[in-house]
């Protein structure tokens, strides 16, 4: 074997090597392990008490964290065949950018940066657990759905927040005082928070009709549109289970009938033709 061969091979045992350590479920892990430590950690710092006495601790703490993850990127980064093989995934950009950030945003100028980076690195549980990234890649495919419902329920925002504003801006301005103060109003009903208490009632003491108004736009806003929300992302998230399932065994025992069916039609024609 000449020495450019072996020059050739060792890279790719390497490379084959790291392959295998990134992949083990106890490198995935304690990856996870120390995602969850990091989280652990920024919780702990929201005790002024005590980041004050350990600041030193939690700065020491948060700088081999921060080391530890880069290692495990450039890892992952040599285990793939081409660097922008790594790229083509983009959770691993994800990774590599939160990862990143730690090292540009460094400096005292960037404190409050530093610590939202910190509580940001949570989200990596996200990409190093297929569970949850399958999850995920379901919400996603719901945003297509998700745009139509949305323009609908825009289309009802603004015809209730006109309508209100003309019906009570007298009566309740600092509900339908304007189109944005009405469209605020709007929000918090629809989100059923107070809404009777807070908004209906005090209207209806003066305008006894007004709960027709909001009877309405809570059947309309609420109980439609948002199960019209529910229903695509439930959609989404069972087709993407269902894209990952083996087939079911009823469908096997049909296709293995079928296959049968066949293989005994084909010993026919044959037996017929050397007859």
């Amino acid at each position: 074997m000449s020495e450019k061969t072996k020059q050739q091979k060792k890279p790719s045992n390497l490379r084959h090597q790291i392959n295998q350590l990134v992949n083990h479920k106890y490198f995935t892990g304690t990856v996870l392990g120390l995602i969850m430590f990091n989280a652990i950690v920024v919780g702990i710092e929201t005790y002024p008490t005590i980041y004050q006495s350990y600041k030193e601790l939690f700065f020491l703490i948060d700088k081999a964290l921060i080391w530890i993850f880069t290692v495990e990127i450039i890892l992952r980064m040599i285990a793939e065949r081409k660097l922008s093989d790594f790229f083509k995934n983009s959770w691993n950009w994800f990774d590599f950018l939160i990862v990143a950030a730690g090292h540009i945003f460094i400096g005292a100028h960037f404190v409050t940066v530093l610590r939202i980076l910190r509580v940001l690195r949570v989200f990596r549980a996200i990409s190093v657990l297929p569970s949850l990234r399958k999850l995920v890649d379901a919400l996603l495919l719901t945003i297509p759905a998700l745009g139509n419902i949305m323009l609908l329920m825009s289309i009802i925002f603004y015809i209730f927040a006109v309508t209100g504003t003309m019906l009570f801006a007298e009566v309740a301005p600092e509900y339908f005082g304007s189109l944005q103060l009405a469209l605020l109003t709007l929000f918090q009903v629809v989100t059923l928070e107070s809404w009777a208490s807070g908004v209906m009632w005090p209207i209806f003491h003066q305008l006894p009709w007004a709960w027709i108004y909001f009877v309405l736009f809570v059947l309309l806003g609420t109980f439609v549109i948002f199960n019209l929300f529910i229903g695509v992302i439930v959609s989404n998230v069972e087709k993407a289970d269902a894209a990952d399932r083996p087939q079911e065994p009823d469908q096997l025992a049909e296709l293995r009938n079928e296959v049968k069916e066949l293989k005994q039609l084909i010993i026919n024609m044959s037996s017929q033709k050397s007859k």
